[in-house]
């Protein structure tokens, strides 16, 4: 079968079932109506259902789903060839945690006051971690004024805090905190601290939240980053990176260390440059990172932002470049230009302020083979402009014009 667009998705088949734990002194609630109550937050109609069959504050819902997907096959002649697929989705829940992933406090109370074990996981998570997950700070702090579990761990090996990904989970994470989640527990499978979190995520405030009580600046994760290390790889979008850099001021004003390499022997100045973050480039340096240090890889801070300034020209990369130099990065070696002129072909502005650092240059007739002609003129004109003085075409800062 070929199609030129991917068919319209089955309707879903959902099927709940209940799963008592032990015998109720009454008949079970109707698993529908139980389940629809819960997931609106229809307390007028939870009240009676739990009147009428008090003991199913515990019960567990088994959630049947059979979904039809699409799946592709290969490319054929005239489209996508592929078939149908029923996927089997099975997912475990109870009413506390089902009320609390939907942010209905009143519900949560009500099921708390008919003893719903406040601690149980069913599914893997708990209703503290469908709480912080949804960043729904009043169930939260109503499942922890009873005794909710703060560092609990989920069955994916993740506490509350490590859920709270969100500007909107502040309040949910300063009541954890409140109430003694370990703002250093890390998670079973990652390795990532709280602090790791936040700075995932560029959240300024979580990330003061958790140094404020004590978190340490430079645990690591799986892959032997620091907090400050992933924050410095994650601020990738022009747009976005004033988070970040936020970030890893608080940071490195609690002591990060500027030059802790990960696994792969990458400092965060290494990821800095191949975000070419200008900004954090700029802090990372003041606060003494190491300008001449190479990954596992051999490569420096300033061929990472070579590598990646064709792509990155809305980052103005040539800025980092005249950066690390001006704070002693080593030159490019004169026997490896036309490689660099290759990835740099799009950004002229760097291939001027490359050039210039060099006392002198010789231009080869091969330059013209992997760069566009009118940049090729450029770099003829400067060395012309050499010949007649010592001082860089551009003036003293080295920078090309705009």
């Amino acid at each position: 079968m070929a199609t030129d667009r991917l068919p319209e998705p089955g309707r879903a088949k959902l099927q709940i079932f209940q799963k008592m734990e032990r015998d109720p002194p009454q008949s079970p609630a109707p698993a529908d109506r139980y389940h629809t109550a819960l997931v609106t937050g229809d307390l007028g109609s939870l009240q009676p259902l739990m009147a009428q069959h008090y003991g199913d504050a515990n019960v567990v819902f088994e959630i049947n789903k059979n979904e039809m997907e699409w799946q592709v096959k290969s490319l054929a002649t005239f489209g996508l060839s592929g078939l149908w697929s029923l996927e089997y989705k099975r997912e475990l829940t109870n009413p506390l945690c089902i009320t609390a992933s939907h942010g209905h406090t009143d519900c949560v109370r009500h099921l708390l006051h008919w003893n719903a074990d406040v601690n149980a996981a069913p599914g893997g998570k708990s209703a503290l971690h469908e709480a912080c997950q949804g960043g729904h700070t009043d169930c939260a702090e109503l499942l922890l004024e009873h005794q909710a579990d703060p560092n609990l761990m989920s069955e994916e090996g993740l506490a509350p805090l490590h859920l709270c990904t969100s500007p909107n989970t502040l309040r949910c994470a300063q009541m954890l905190v409140k109430h003694g989640a370990q703002v250093n527990q890390v998670s079973s499978e990652g390795q990532e601290s709280p602090l790791h979190i936040a700075a995932k995520h560029g959240l300024v405030d979580h990330t003061l939240l958790y140094l404020q009580h004590g978190a340490s600046v430079d645990t690591r994760n799986r892959h032997e980053e620091t907090p400050l290390s992933v924050a410095c790889g994650q601020a990738q979008e022009p747009h976005g990176q004033e988070p970040y850099l936020e970030v890893c001021c608080l940071l490195l004003s609690h002591g990060a260390d500027a030059n802790a390499t990960d696994e792969e022997e990458k400092s965060p100045l290494h990821k800095a440059c191949k975000n070419a973050s200008h900004s954090l480039v700029q802090l990372l340096l003041q606060n003494r990172a190491k300008v001449n240090v190479f990954d596992y890889n051999g490569t420096s801070p300033m061929a990472c932002v070579l590598q990646s300034a064709s792509f990155k020209r809305e980052c103005r990369p040539h800025q980092t470049v005249q950066m690390l130099l001006n704070h002693g990065s080593q030159r490019i070696w004169p026997g490896a230009f036309e490689k660099v002129l290759k990835s740099c072909a799009s950004t002229p502005e760097i291939i001027g302020i490359l050039f210039n650092s060099y006392s002198k240059l010789r231009v080869s007739e091969k330059w013209r083979e992997v760069i566009p002609e009118e940049v090729f003129q450029l770099t003829r004109k400067w060395n012309a402009h050499w010949e007649r003085s010592p001082s860089p075409p551009f003036g003293e800062s080295c920078t090309p014009e705009e």
